[in-house]
């Protein structure tokens, strides 16, 4: 990371990005050394690779021609595929993260704890071991349902308590254990060995043809056991990754599946036992449902291609050329934020990880020139989140719509172009009035990179252009994102972190560890998704939704919106997303409103619940670099990201933003819209015509500025005939400047 000197001694040199493609390291998470570390970098490094193959279908059979024994044969069963998925990031997970944070002394290497755990490790290994003998019986003709009394007892007494048993403890221990950063404890081992209990047995059924049994009598009741253990062990991973907020909403789904029957109203669900309901849970109807399909395929693609651009450095130099290029303007450090956040966010796929790696250099420069701690941390978490919504990669949200809807990537990164260039506008617009009202500079020359050197190595965008060509000539965005991923080592070579063996094993390395906080995210959102699929609560929530409609629409969209953002708080893009698009877009594609047009509107409001209070995680994460309140940074980066509130509502009443329509109609869409953007900004930040705007021209701008975003001809002309006037009002009100 940039050191404080480099930030203090600036007439000494450029002030140079360094250290913005490094992973932060959480409080939590281990940190290993010697043969241990090549263990588990190897785990990673194979994890991710596994996935690589997997999705190119690649294998040595394939290449040799020779049948070898239990080397994988790929592609794998779409099934089998997303449970290994699963498994390895449990594995990987509760290996890399403790159950609490670390102290700053690591406790005494040995507990007795410890011979608890491995007490418990025993029934842990012998649930694998009945898992094998289970599938030896099926080999070898076995009938295998839920009918059978002598399977059912084989499955309760023999690998069912010997599972739950030994994941509870993993789970009670892990939390009682003292913590000590460079060592695998027990427990978690205890935890991985659980996932692979989990995992053997479900693959072993679920090849079967039992699939076809879930939520019947004639499913297995280990089913039900397996993805009971299965949902506690991705329960505890995401809160150790994720934080609390996601595994409460999961809790209050899940008591909702057995208190449903009980509740009035829309709420009121039928009564659903736990076999029936953990059955079902565990397939494509829940958790290995659409955000597992994305984060085993797309997801994880991209992240190899993030950690391929970190390992070649091209994220310091994403973050030298925005200082090259806006350095200059006033407020410079402000709209290099805009500019850099927006290029890292859209790969690495979290506000607040990239508030992290890039607002630790943007937000100290920021308050050196003289924005507050507040603002300075509101500019890079407002400019963070825009990130999640910038094309072609769009963090993941993206991903997850095109699961989710059927509608090709490549549109919903087209229909993103006109958004994302409003949000990011209006930022700009809001930091530089603010740096106009402070009277503020930009920085000097000797302070920032050279552009002509930014400019010799610009070849380093090429694995980003290389991805956009690649998904707009008609390749598959697995072919696409692989090829991207090579250039990205191929440019490489032309600077001088040119990656060889060892970086390309170390960026897989990285990739498998990125990896965790976001496969466990969508497994968790399967849950929520799989409690709404089955116990038809979307439905009637979409039912509310047209009984509010036929009184007035708009309302029906502000209740959308404020679902939305609450299903949203606390949580990751993704499974914001994940978790609305089920609650909230079927309600709105009920009222008439098009597909993509709907769960665009839900899609954004996920994406900027990370910036509106009162639990923000990117202006919180921002506010622990600036030294700020979390609550007033949020607070801020709320205003300085108000558009956002806005557009989405841009998309019902004019469909151009989104790309539907005439060339002409977009066009006059876009600018139209950037204008009304332009007007929102002067007047949320009273700067108008070079001055500070008096209270009512600052409300007659917020008022014309409504006019030019609602999308009509009428609008627009008394948009623009406001605006006139306001530049006349404020014009004459100015006072005369005598010699």
């Amino acid at each position: 990371m940039t050191t404080d000197k480099t930030l203090d001694d600036q007439t000494e040199g450029p002030v140079l990005a360094e250290g913005v493609d490094e992973e932060p390291v959480e409080h939590n998470r281990r940190i290993f050394t010697g043969r241990t570390y090549l263990v588990i970098a190897g785990m990673s490094a194979f994890y991710a690779l596994f996935h690589m193959a997997a999705l190119n279908g690649w294998s040595i059979s394939g290449w040799t021609g020779i049948n070898i024994p239990f080397l994988p044969v790929f592609p794998m069963e779409t099934w089998n595929f997303r449970i290994v998925h699963v498994a390895g990031a449990l594995i990987l997970g509760f290996t890399l993260y403790s159950a609490r944070a670390f102290p700053d002394e690591d406790a005494d290497t040995h507990s007795p704890l410890d011979y608890l755990a491995y007490v418990a490790l025993l029934p842990a290994l012998y649930a694998c071991w009945t898992a094998l003998g289970f599938a030896a019986d099926i080999q070898g003709g076995v009938m295998w349902n839920g009918m059978d009394e002598g399977i059912r007892n084989a499955e309760i007494y023999h690998y069912g308590y010997p599972l739950i048993a030994a994941t509870i403890a993993g789970i009670v221990l892990g939390w009682l254990r003292p913590r000590v950063r460079g060592t695998i404890a027990p427990a978690d081992l205890l935890l991985s060995v659980c996932g692979i209990a989990v995992a053997m047995y479900l693959i072993t059924i679920f090849g079967t043809l039992m699939r076809n049994a879930t939520g019947t009598p004639f499913a297995p009741i280990g089913m039900s056991i397996a993805a009971v253990a299965g949902t506690a062990l991705i329960m505890e991973l995401t809160r150790r990754v994720a934080g609390m907020a996601l595994i409460v909403i999961a809790g209050i789904f899940l008591v909702y599946v057995f208190v449903g029957d009980l509740l009035p109203g829309f709420l009121n669900a039928p009564d659903i036992t736990w076999q029936r309901f953990f059955s079902q849970v565990y397939t494509d109807a829940g958790i290995l449902g659409p955000t597992t399909a994305v984060s085993s395929t797309y997801i994880i693609l991209f992240i190899i291609f993030a950690a391929f651009l970190q390992a070649s450095k091209v994220g310091d130099y994403f973050v030298n050329f925005a200082f090259a290029m806006a350095g200059r303007a006033r407020g410079g450090p402000a709209k290099v934020a805009i500019f850099a956040s927006g290029l890292m966010g859209m790969i690495n796929g979290t506000s607040a990880g990239n508030v992290v790696a890039t607002g630790s250099l943007t937000i100290p420069l920021m308050k050196k020139v003289g924005y507050k701690p507040t603002t300075a941390g509101a500019v890079e978490a407002a400019a963070s989140t825009g990130g999640q919504i910038m094309p072609p990669i769009m963090g993941a949200g993206a991903f997850i719509m095109a699961e989710i809807t059927g509608i090709p990537y490549t549109d919903i990164a087209i229909a993103a172009i006109i958004p994302a260039i409003l949000y990011f506008v209006s930022i700009y617009f809001m930091v530089d009035f603010e740096a106009a009202k402070l009277g503020m500079r930009g920085m000097r020359e000797d302070e920032l990179p050279k552009l002509k050197d930014m400019v010799r190595r610009v070849f380093l965008f090429l694995p980003i252009i290389i991805l956009i060509a690649a998904l707009f000539m008609g390749y598959s965005v697995i072919r696409a994102g692989t090829l991207a991923t090579a250039s990205a080592a191929v440019v490489s070579w032309f600077t001088p972190y040119r990656m060889g063996l060892r970086s390309v094993t170390k960026a897989f390395e990285l990739a498998g560890i990125m990896s965790i906080q976001i496969i466990a995210v969508c497994a968790c959102a399967g849950i929520i998704v799989g409690v709404i699929s089955l116990t038809g609560v979307g439905a009637r929530f979409s039912s509310v939704l047209l009984n509010i409609a036929e009184a007035n629409q708009l309302l029906a969209l502000f209740f959308a919106m404020c679902i939305a953002i609450l299903l949203g708080m606390g949580m990751p893009t993704t499974a914001a997303y994940a978790v609305a698009a089920s609650v909230v877009a079927p309600g709105l594609v009920q009222l008439g409103i098009p597909l993509l047009t709907a769960h665009f509107f839900v899609f954004y409001f996920a994406v900027v619940s990370a910036i509106t209070p009162p639990v923000a995680l990117a202006s919180y994460a921002a506010a622990g670099i600036s030294g700020a309140n979390p609550m007033a940074t949020s607070v801020a980066s709320f205003k300085i990201g108000i558009s956002a509130f806005i557009v989405p509502f841009m998309f019902f009443y004019n469909g151009a933003i989104l790309m539907d329509g005439t060339w002409l109609e977009v066009i006059r869409a876009g600018i139209t819209a950037v204008f009304g953007v332009f007007l929102l900004s002067s007047g949320v930040q009273g700067w108008w015509v070079g001055n500070r705007a008096a209270l009512p021209i600052r409300i007659g701008l917020m008022i014309v500025a409504l006019c030019m975003i609602a999308g009509g001809w009428l609008t627009d002309l008394i948009g623009i005939g406001g605006a006139v006037a306001l530049y006349l009002m404020a014009k004459l009100s100015q006072p005369k400047v005598t010699a």
